[in-house]
């Protein structure tokens, strides 16, 4: 079978990243980067197209990690719908939906909900994030509102 189907290496990658992912992300919804940056490869080139900030390098990721970590609070809500994932060789990718709730700038905890598309690359053995692209699910306003209180 064609490793890029093989729904065995896809079930393994999924089985290996998307517990470590929502903790990582529900850690940063309360302040906590700690877990997102270790998620990460520390090993360029990786890159972050964000619905608040696009950045590359090492050096503005880790950054943008804790500026972001910085904005959020009571973050008690982080879910990722995978509408597709794949595998080949040592990069894997996520494309899927996130809903989260939190608090941004000290408001009221709400939902933000993004499209999401995560590219992973496997470094001795263990999965690292290398490439994440997220922006607002189209027609969701508290997304648009908590993403103007970043500062």
């Amino acid at each position: 079978m064609n490793e890029v189907t093989d729904m065995d290496d896809v079930d393994d990658f999924l089985a290996a990243i998307l517990p470590r992912q929502r903790q990582a992300d529900l850690a940063l919804l309360n302040g906590d980067s700690g877990s997102r940056k270790m998620l990460w490869s520390h090993k360029d080139p990786v890159t972050v197209l964000g619905a608040a900030k696009t950045v590359s390098g090492w050096p503005e990721v880790e950054s943008l990690f804790d500026w972001l970590a910085s904005n959020f609070s009571n973050g008690d809500v982080y879910e990722l719908d995978v509408t597709a994932a794949g595998v080949s060789g040592d990069l894997g990718y996520v494309l899927g939906a996130e809903h989260s709730r939190a608090s941004v700038g000290g408001e009221a905890p709400a939902p933000i909900e993004l499209r999401v598309t995560l590219i992973f690359r496997r470094e001795d053995g263990e999965w690292k994030e290398v490439h994440r692209h997220a922006d607002p699910i189209p027609g969701i306003r508290s997304t648009h509102e908590q993403l103007g209180r970043f500062r």
